[in-house]
């Protein structure tokens, strides 16, 4: 909306304040100063060498078809080495570490835990201003660091925390995670690989987890991995076998009233004393049901009164279950959440876990995607989309404007030089395939059709005026050279800024500007020369004009 609102403005203000302003203020004169007189030379001398290049160019102009497909196959090449991710991290001065105990743990065991690393961060992080630590009752704690700005230290929040996740690492009383605030996370923090597995069943889901997660842990794409179904809470079957219960005469709803009577604490009503009511509950003393076989000396009472001891026809089975249930899409659902290695982006993470799905999964398991991961794959292919349109939209615009459909292709075979020189820089500069990127490949659609435009409506004209298609593309493209420069020229030095990373969050400002700057210098060079080759294969001689 910003640029599309900027740009009518400025056309607005070319085609009216412009032409008043420069009867005004423009003046006719006679002798130029020496300044224009001293570079003005060079600059003929730059367009002859131009024109000169052009001439030998057009003469070999099926190496215009050779350039293009070139181009084509770089876009194809980079496009798929060139790694992507959401949005490249930002330096926000602050992190947070998740830790999670084991089941069961304690109060003071997580105290302890909490305290040693908020040391370590004291310790080792000599970056840091505040830290503070805080436990989530037995589940585990979370550590909050804050750092100074990064004007005053010289490592980034990333080298930071490449460095806390080693030493946290050799702390193996429990689980910690660095984490850091996604860039369009809001208050959200989590890892960036957030994978979903559906099963049908828990007891699939237990029995294939363990070799999903061993093939994450081998895999060096991933750090820290975890999931957050865990079969960790201690379990006690009781098994009856009913064939005995039957020959005893006890049946399985007495069995069940008598254990929770015994150990629910149920509540049997309410008595006052004093004024005041209080809760009648039932249960064994606690020295009676501190151990498993307690349950064994429980009696009940059959159907002819007698008392029975559940020993003579119960068993004891000890087993785990997980603490909580999770459900996705109505599926019983585990989600695998994962740092990544230093040089490594969302992109190849899920690339990577499809390929462990595909290796270990089998047909009735279902995937998904959580969090960042989510995110990331639905931005992706909402920048595509749009990409796709802004292309379709700009062709349709210029078939209106020309009257032609020829003409409107012409210029568009600057889109594919632009687009490979974006790519080749942001693989050259080592910068990330992200929504920041992208928005500048978009941009440049717009930003190179105009050096193309200029040249094929120009050509066009001569044509009108009697000249054939290679003299009037000869001459347009000669004539419109200066212009292309100057225009080129500074669109870039204007968007160089960007690509500098100058002052704080300039990680999200040079993908963008990166991708503008290369863009639209390897697409002013090409344009000059694909265009007009271009121009002399499709386009038509003109026809002459009856009066």
């Amino acid at each position: 909306i910003v640029i599309a609102g900027a740009v009518s403005i400025s056309s607005f203000v070319a085609l009216s304040l412009t032409p008043m302003l420069s009867t005004k203020l423009l003046k006719t004169r006679h002798k130029r100063s020496k300044a224009y007189n001293f570079t003005e030379k060079y600059f003929i001398a730059f367009n002859k060498a131009y024109q000169s290049s052009l001439d030998k160019f057009l003469n070999k102009k099926y190496v215009s078809l050779i350039v293009l497909s070139i181009a084509g196959i770089l876009i194809f090449v980079l496009w798929k080495t060139i790694p992507a991710e959401m949005a490249p991290l930002e330096d926000r001065s602050q992190m947070s570490i998740g830790i999670t105990s084991q089941e069961g743990a304690t109060y003071d065991y997580n105290l302890k835990y909490v305290e040693a690393v908020t040391d370590l961060v004291e310790k080792t992080i000599p970056e840091s201003d505040k830290v503070i630590g805080m436990i989530w009752g037995s589940g585990g704690g979370f550590v909050r660091l804050t750092l100074t700005d990064p004007s005053e230290r010289k490592r980034s929040q990333q080298e930071i925390a490449g460095q806390l996740s080693g030493e946290l690492r050799k702390m193996t009383q429990a689980r910690a995670n660095v984490i850091q605030q996604s860039t369009f996370g809001g208050r959200r923090a989590g890892l960036p690989i957030q994978y979903v597995l559906q099963a049908p069943t828990i007891e699939k889901l237990r029995e294939i987890l363990p070799r999903f997660m061993a093939e994450v842990h081998d895999n060096p794409t991933f750090v820290m991995a975890d999931v957050n179904l865990r079969f960790t809470k201690p379990e006690l079957q009781i098994v009856i076998n009913r064939d005995k219960a039957n020959l005893l005469g006890v049946s399985t709803q007495n069995i069940g009233q008598t254990l929770q009577l015994a150990l629910s604490g149920q509540r049997f009503g309410y008595f006052i004393m004093n004024g005041k009511q209080y809760q009648i509950l039932g249960e064994l003393k606690r020295e009676d049901r501190n151990k498993p076989l307690d349950l064994k000396s429980l009696y009940v009472r059959n159907d002819k009164g007698d008392m029975v001891q559940l020993d003579n026809f119960v068993t004891l089975q000890e087993s785990t279950a997980p603490p909580q249930l999770y459900r996705y899409n109505r599926f019983v659902a585990a989600t695998i959440s994962s740092g990544l290695a230093d040089g490594k982006t969302i992109s190849q993470g899920i690339e990577e876990m499809d390929k462990i799905a595909a290796k270990v999964l089998d047909d009735s398991f279902r995937t998904a995607l959580s969090g960042d991961s989510k995110d990331f794959m639905e931005s992706s292919s909402s920048l595509m989309f749009a990409f796709l349109l802004a292309i379709v939209l700009i062709f349709l615009v210029l078939s209106a404007q020309f009257e032609s459909f020829k003409d409107p292709v012409i210029v568009m075979m600057s889109v594919p030089l632009a687009l490979t020189g974006a790519l080749f820089f942001m693989w050259y500069f080592n910068v990330t395939m992200n929504i920041f990127s992208q928005i500048g490949l978009i941009m440049l659609i717009g930003l190179v059709t105009k050096n193309g435009i200029l040249i094929v409506e120009f050509a066009n004209q001569r044509k009108e005026a009697g000249m054939n298609k290679f003299e009037a593309i000869r001459f347009a493209s000669a004539a419109r050279f200066r212009p292309i420069l100057m225009t080129s020229l500074s669109t870039i030095l204007g968007v160089l800024p960007l690509a500098l990373g100058w002052g704080e969050g300039a990680q999200s400002r040079v993908a963008m500007g990166i991708a503008v700057v290369g863009g639209l210098t390897i697409s002013t060079f090409l344009t000059l020369y694909v265009v007009p080759a271009i121009y002399v294969f499709i386009s038509s001689e003109s026809k002459k004009i009856k009066k």
